[in-house]
């Protein structure tokens, strides 16, 4: 089958594949686009038709974009280490610097999960006055910077922030004089407000079984985290872009792709805003973005001179969809299913030590195939493949769950993390209900036994939040499920590890996701 053939059958199978009211998609090899294509709604209830020139957020690959306007400006970004310092002032830890802020190995908790805990609900305003306090009220990191990579938007935030009292101009007017004019992104533009796109275009929410209605934001983007909005056009323009400056070694992108390493010499798999990964042998830099509603992926392959970009206006996976059309690409079937294997013995629930946050590990689940295990840690389940010698991988991440004399291991690469899993099962303690106070962040957690079934609830500078009901999970360890967050993505379960004195009393809870670690709570009533 021809390479037309065989993307004319993925063009055709993506709205099946990948439902909801509209996507757009492009291909482009040696430079030119040789697919550029739009399909259904931008806006369904208005009629507005999905086009290549549609207006759409892409959110975090913002970041991309952030990090080459501080290399432009700034080469020796060291320079700017003292400009990240005085946006902390109260961080008791050594300050990260701006490189690292640059690579996601900053230490900072993730301000849009911090948000959750003080009690912003999914729909709540979140704009530059609330970035600015949540930034500046920062307390303590979760790890030494330069030794892990954690996702935190603020990190480039601040980066943007710093961009702007250098140059005495909004990051808008620096992105578009800096890369949008000079790439050739017309249309791209800061898209600021979420509520609305000057195009009319929306963003959905929903399935099939139970329909597709216009997402809710109360976000308001003005940095460098996730505010650019850019049609297909505008991110063709930026993929021919990187390929007509691809042997040039100080071009743009050339800088951002450049090999990244953690502090102890380990390779890193994400730096200046692009993750770097190997997808069918080949190594690959790439970012998605999304928002309710709003989902994007862009990739490139510097080897074969190829990129795609997705773009879904729903919240199906722009990733997977990008992959099949790599696959079509080169001509690769999709593999068939492991062979069953037998459930392992070590499924079950445990503790990370250095994280503080739960590993549950089951056979079963929504989605899980015969021979995997989910693995909730981290944002949302991972589904990873077992292998002959007893351990489960993903492949293309390469979290691993390894089998050993010592207990199970838990190894992310992508994070540089590798540590030895607390067995935490057991019978829950039912005696958590009470009021919690969290000083560093001056937050509340209030517990309540509604009933016999235990329900919890977070309060802070930014509200009240709703109650969510605590699922329990071990002796004394429980989570408190987040399903949706003032971000896109919600930050993941919360874990609730209750701590006792030696009368057997509760007298508090570390708490942490992913995003944000190893709160301490301490019992006030």
């Amino acid at each position: 089958m021809s390479l037309t053939a065989r993307l004319d059958r993925v063009l055709q199978s993506l709205p099946q594949s990948y439902v909801g009211p509209g996507g757009a998609v492009a291909v482009l090899k040696d430079g030119k686009a040789i697919v550029r294509h739009a399909w259904g709604w931008a806006n369904a209830e208005r009629r507005i038709p999905f086009t290549p020139q549609t207006l759409f957020r892409i959110c975090s690959i913002t970041k991309q974009f952030t990090c080459g306007l501080m290399l432009d400006a700034f080469p020796d970004l060291s320079a700017l280490d003292a400009d990240v310092t005085a946006r902390l002032p109260l961080l008791k830890d050594k300050a990260p610097t701006a490189r690292q802020l640059c690579h996601n190995q900053s230490g900072l908790q993730d301000y849009w999960a911090v948000a959750m805990l003080h009690g912003a609900l999914a729909e709540t305003s979140f704009g530059n006055r609330e970035a600015a306090r949540l930034i500046a009220a920062t307390r303590a990191l979760q790890f030494t910077p330069g030794t892990r990579y954690s996702y935190a938007n603020q990190n480039f935030r601040i980066l943007s922030d710093i961009l702007e009292a250098r140059h005495g101009r909004s990051y808008a007017e620096l992105v578009r004089a800096g890369i949008f004019d000079p790439v050739g992104m017309d249309t791209a533009f800061i898209a600021a407000d979420t509520r609305a796109m000057p195009d009319g275009g929306e963003g959905y929410e929903g399935d099939v079984a139970s329909g597709f209605r216009p997402a809710v934001n109360g976000m308001f983007w003005a940095g460098g985290d996730a505010s650019i909005g850019a049609s297909l056009d505008d991110m063709i323009a930026w993929e021919t872009h990187i390929d007509a400056t691809r042997d040039d070694p100080d071009s743009l992108y050339q800088r951002l792709a450049a090999p990244v390493t953690f502090s102890d010499g380990a390779p890193a798999a994400y730096g200046f805003g692009l993750a770097r990964e190997t997808m069918f042998g080949r190594t690959t830099t790439r970012h998605g973005g999304a928002l309710r509603g709003w989902r994007s992926q862009r990739l490139h392959m510097p080897s074969e001179r190829l990129s795609v970009v997705v773009l879904f206006n729903h919240n199906a996976s722009p990733g997977d969809a990008a992959k099949e059309l790599i696959a079509a690409i080169f001509g690769i079937a999709q593999p068939e299913g492991p062979a069953e294997l037998p459930a392992p013995a070590w499924t079950g629930t445990y503790l990370e030590p250095e994280t503080g946050l739960s590993v549950r590990l089951s056979k079963s689940g929504p989605g899980s195939g015969p021979s995997t295990v989910l693995l909730r840690y981290a944002t949302g389940p991972d589904e990873l493949t077992l292998q002959a010698d007893g351990s489960a991988t993903q492949e293309e991440s390469g979290v691993r769950i390894r089998p050993s004399a010592e207990g199970l291991w838990l190894e992310r690469p992508q994070d540089n993390q590798r540590s030895l899993l607390v067995p935490n099962d057991g019978t829950a303690m039912l005696d958590i209900a009470g009021r919690y106070h969290c000083a560093d962040l001056g937050a509340e957690l209030s517990i309540i036994d509604a009933g016999g079934a235990f329900y919890g609830a977070c309060a802070g500078i930014l509200g009240d939040w709703r109650m969510e009901m605590l699922q329990p999970i071990g002796r004394d360890l429980w989570v408190m499920p987040c399903p949706r967050g003032v971000d896109h993505f919600p930050p993941g379960d919360w874990t609730l590890a209750f701590t006792r004195d030696t009368a057997n009393r509760v007298t508090g809870i570390e708490l942490g996701c992913w995003l944000a670690r190893r709160f301490i709570y301490g019992r006030e009533d």
